[in-house]
């Protein structure tokens, strides 16, 4: 009788070329079970597929929105970037986001009318950092000194972010303008970004989302807090023999994590919206879709600009579809959930090798 023996062992002679076949591999893999799900369904899966990247990329409107989308992919995944490297599961950027939005908001309702646009602009900004850094804190506080784990702090907290903002514009914040219906007052037109001619790009928010990229790559790779992150996720024993103070690190990473999640939630309300409203409005899942970013861009802020662009391609490609084919909302999210997957799969065997052995009994 023949047995079948799989062993995995941990790989070491990782290539820069082998990582990025391996991240190729798990994004044609995961396309190719879409491509399942859409012929299950019965719609053809070669035209849904082309009709994804042709309503993202294939005409000037397309690209345009594609950009405008990737803004806060790429703002909310480079954050992520440094959190995950830290082995910091943070899952709550899509509150951080909103956070950021409100504190946005009250400073642009609270000072803009008696500010130019220059100077509340850095003060509207600033104030989202804030705002995203709060609320990224919270959970890095709770696990450090409870040891409460962070992937159920970081979600929760998005639940609850997302009721609060609620409450503020069906209560206190509603405005009255609104004729009755949920939603904040329009923002003072010193508090509105600028647009690029044409489109919804917002330049203010994108200049920042690609400079946040660069910094971040030199504050990872360059800086002595960037090493210190990396040990506390690579090898959290030797951190603590190098003296190492986890929380004011894990304080540190989850303020920068939050606070460029928090400039998204700027962006969002004053270069597109210019109220806020409900949390759906304001953010289409950014900061779950971002996971997946930071994800497939190696956790490298700089290749994040990249996949950034790439998955705000599929959601504009998803609401393409839903036109043309008549799919659901939901298929935006299962293209990207089943993306996620097989690139966390391709993960797992770009850093493990397995061994397929043959026993007689």
């Amino acid at each position: 009788m023949t047995m079948i023996q799989i062993s995995f062992s941990d790989r070491y002679n990782i290539t820069p070329l082998r990582s990025l076949m391996t991240s190729a591999g798990a994004f044609a893999a995961g396309l190719i079970v879409i491509g399942l799900i859409f012929a299950f369904v019965g719609v053809n899966p070669f035209y849904a597929i082309s009709e994804i990247f042709m309503g993202s990329f294939g005409s000037v409107y397309g690209i345009k929105e594609t950009i405008t989308k990737a803004i806060p992919l790429i703002l909310v995944g480079a954050g992520l970037t440094l959190a995950f490297r830290a082995k910091f599961w943070n899952i709550g950027a899509e509150g951080q986001l909103l956070m950021g939005a409100i504190f946005a908001t009250w400073t642009a309702q609270t000072l803009g009318p008696s500010l130019p646009s220059w100077a509340i602009v850095p003060i509207m900004f600033a104030a989202g950092f804030i705002g995203g850094a709060f609320w990224g804190i919270i959970p890095a506080f709770l696990k450090i000194k409870y040891a409460i784990n962070e992937v159920i702090t970081t979600l929760m907290l998005n639940y609850i972010c997302a009721e609060f903002l609620t409450m503020l514009i069906v209560g206190p914040w509603k405005g009255k303008t609104r004729f009755g219906f949920p939603g904040t007052d329009n923002l003072p037109d010193s508090a509105i970004l600028g647009i690029i001619s044409g489109s919804r790009i917002h330049y203010a928010t994108l200049i920042l989302a690609l400079a946040s990229c660069l910094i971040l790559w030199v504050v990872i790779y360059r800086t002595r807090f960037g090493y210190e992150a990396r040990v506390v996720g690579e090898n959290p024993d030797a951190g603590k023999y190098a003296g190492i103070n986890f929380l004011k690190t894990s304080l540190i990473l989850m303020a920068i994590s939050g606070g460029l999640a928090g400039f998204a939630g700027v962006g969002e309300v004053a270069g597109i919206h210019h109220y806020l409203g409900y949390p759906a409005s304001v953010s289409s899942g950014y900061g779950f879709t971002a996971i997946i970013v930071a994800w497939l861009a190696k956790l490298n802020p700089v290749y994040a600009i990249l996949s950034g662009l790439v998955f705000a391609g599929i959601v504009v490609g998803g609401d393409a579809i839903q036109i043309s084919l008549g799919l659901p909302a939901a298929t935006v999210q299962i293209v990207n959930g089943t993306l996620l997957i097989f690139l966390i799969m391709g993960d797992y065997f770009l850093n493990h090798q397995f061994k397929i052995r043959f026993k007689k009994k």
